[in-house]
C-alpha cells in the first residue's frame, strides 16, 4: 500500500496545475455590494481598478518566483481596496510557497468571507488542507468550488480531490473523483498519470495500460509516466512494450531515477 500512498507525485513543470490560478480573476463584483454579476467598465470604480493592477502585477512575480515583490504589491493593492477577494486569494498562495500556513489560512478565510461563492478561493484553500492532512476539511471546500456552476476548473478540482482522496486512503472515492476529472479533461497529464497509477496499484492492469498509453504517446510524458508504462507492460507480459518504452526511457531521460531503476530492475520499489 506504500505506492499508493505516495501515489501524487509533482514535478516542478506541472505542480502549477492543482492550483485554481493566481489571481482567480473571475470577475465577479464582490466588495461592491451584494451584486455577483460579471464586473462591466462601468461597474468597475477607480479604487478596485486601482486595486486590481497591483494584483496583475503581483500575480506576475510570483509566478516568476520573486514571492517577496508579490507580497508588497498585495500588500499595496490591499491598502487600496481592502475587500479584493483576488488580493487575499493570492495571499495565501504566496504564503503556501513560504511556507507560513496560518497565514495561507488567514487570506484564504478573509476571501471566502467576502465571497463565499469563490470556487477558485475554495480550491486552493482546498488543496492547502489537503497537504496538511486535514482531509476531511478538504473534501468540503473542494465538493463546494466543484459545486459551483459558473466555475470553469471544476476538472482540475476533481483531480486533487481524488490526489487527496489517495492519500486519505480512500481509494474507490479517489478513483471516481479522477475518473469523473479525467472525463471533463482528458488532456491533463496530472489526472492520467494518478489515475493510471490507482489503477495500477489496484491490480486493474487493463484500463492502467490504456490510461498510461495514451499519456506515453503524447508529448506530455516524461521519465515517470514512461516508468510506469514500463511495469504496467511487464506486469502484462508485454515484453516488446517493455522494450519500446525502456528505449525512450534511456535516451530522453538517462540520467533519471527511473532509468537508474530500470538498469537495476528494481521494479517493484
Amino acid at each position: 500500500m506504500r505506492s499508493v500512498s505516495r501515489l501524487f507525485w509533482m514535478s516542478a513543470c506541472w505542480g502549477a496545475v492543482l492550483l485554481a490560478g493566481c489571481a482567480n480573476q473571475q470577475g465577479t463584483t464582490e466588495g461592491l455590494g451584494n451584486r455577483t454579476d460579471l464586473i462591466t467598465d462601468s461597474d468597475e470604480t477607480d479604487q478596485r481598478r486601482r486595486a486590481r493592477l497591483r494584483v496583475e502585477l503581483a500575480t506576475g512575480y510570483f509566478e516568476q518566483g520573486q514571492t517577496k515583490v508579490a507580497l508588497d504589491e498585495i500588500k499595496q493593492s490591499l491598502a487600496t481596496d481592502p475587500n479584493f477577494v483576488d488580493a487575499y486569494n493570492l495571499r495565501g498562495l504566496v504564503y503556501m510557497r513560504l511556507n507560513d500556513i496560518p497565514l495561507a489560512e488567514d487570506s484564504f478565510r478573509r476571501a471566502l468571507a467576502l465571497n463565499s461563492r469563490d470556487a477558485g478561493v475554495a480550491h486552493n484553500y482546498g488543496w492547502m488542507l489537503c497537504q496538511q492532512s486535514r482531509y476531511a476539511e478538504s473534501f468540503k471546500l473542494f465538493a463546494q468550488a466543484a459545486a459551483n456552476p459558473t466555475y470553469t476548473g471544476k476538472a482540475k478540482t476533481l483531480m486533487a480531490l481524488g490526489v487527496c482522496q489517495v492519500n486519505a486512503g480512500q481509494l474507490s472515492e479517489a478513483e471516481q473523483s479522477l475518473m469523473h476529472s479525467y472525463e471533463l479533461d482528458a488532456g491533463n497529464p496530472v489526472t492520467g498519470y494518478n489515475l493510471s497509477k490507482l489503477l495500477y496499484a489496484r491490480g486493474d492492469l487493463t484500463r492502467a495500460q490504456f490510461y498510461i498509453r495514451r499519456l506515453n504517446n503524447s508529448e506530455l510524458a516524461n521519465a515517470q509516466t514512461l516508468w510506469l508504462g514500463i511495469k504496467t507492460e511487464r506486469k502484462l507480459n508485454n515484453q516488446e512494450a517493455v522494450v519500446q518504452l525502456a528505449s525512450q526511457l534511456k535516451k530522453r531521460f538517462e540520467q533519471s531515477p527511473e532509468a537508474a531503476a530500470y538498469e537495476k530492475g528494481s521494479f517493484n520499489e
